[in-house]
C-alpha cells in the first residue's frame, strides 16, 4: 500500500467531497490491492481498507452535512462493481452517527443479493440498524450462502429465541431433504455455545 499517496487522497477527499467519486473507484489500481482473488467472504483486503479509509475522510469533509453524505455514498454503491459496493457496506460502520439510518437501505439491497462477500460485508456493526426481524433473516441469509456467522456482528448478544426458532425450521428442513445442517446453525442452536435466551423484541 502506497501510504503517502493514501494520505494525500485523503487530504484531498476531505477538502472536496466530490473528489471521492474519481478516487475511490481508483482506488486498488493507485494506492494498492491483495494480489490474487479473495474467495473468503470475510477475508482482509488492501483495498478493502483503503476505500474504507477514503470514506471517513468523506465523512470528516461532510461533517455536520448527512444528506450530502448519504447521497456520495449511495453513488458509490450505486454506480460501483461488487468490489466497490463491498468496500461501503464495510466503511458503513466507520460512518456511524455522521450517516445515521441513511444507509440501512444499502444493507437490504446487499442482502437480497446472492454473493456472499456482500452478504458478510453488510452484517458488520453498521447492521446494528436493521430492526429485529430484518437482522434475523439476515441471519438466515448467511446460512443459506455460506457465510461464516463469526463474520455477523454482535451475534452473541442479538440471537434470541425466535432466530434460534427459524434457525431450526432450517435445518429440519435442511434434514428432511437429506442434506447436511451447516456447522453453524447447529451452534447458534446449542445453549452451551450461545447461553443468551432473552427474545429481542
Amino acid at each position: 500500500m502506497n501510504e503517502s499517496l493514501l494520505a494525500e487522497r485523503c487530504a484531498e477527499i476531505a477538502a472536496d467531497h466530490t473528489r471521492i467519486r474519481t478516487r475511490f473507484p481508483a482506488a486498488a489500481r493507485e494506492i494498492g490491492r491483495t494480489p490474487g482473488t479473495s474467495p473468503e467472504p470475510g477475508a482482509e483486503r488492501v483495498e478493502d481498507d483503503v476505500r474504507v479509509r477514503l470514506l471517513v475522510a468523506l465523512r470528516d469533509g461532510l461533517a455536520g452535512e448527512a444528506d450530502a453524505l448519504s447521497a456520495e455514498v449511495h453513488d458509490l454503491y450505486r454506480f460501483g462493481d461488487a468490489d466497490e459496493r463491498r468496500a461501503v457496506l464495510l466503511g458503513l460502520g466507520e460512518l456511524g452517527d455522521a450517516i445515521g439510518d441513511r444507509a440501512v437501505d444499502l444493507l437490504h439491497d446487499a442482502l437480497r443479493t446472492n454473493d456472499p462477500r456482500l452478504v458478510a460485508a453488510a452484517m458488520g456493526t453498521y447492521a446494528a440498524r436493521l430492526d429485529p426481524a430484518a437482522w434475523r433473516q439476515a441471519v438466515l441469509k448467511c446460512l443459506f450462502v455460506g457465510v461464516p456467522l463469526r463474520l455477523v456482528a454482535d451475534l452473541d448478544r442479538r440471537a434470541d429465541d425466535e432466530l434460534r426458532r427459524m434457525v431450526a425450521d432450517y435445518a429440519g428442513e435442511r434434514r428432511a431433504a437429506g442434506r447436511e445442517v451447516p456447522a453453524d446453525a447447529l451452534a447458534l442452536l446449542s445453549e452451551h455455545a450461545h447461553p443468551h435466551t432473552s427474545r429481542e423484541t
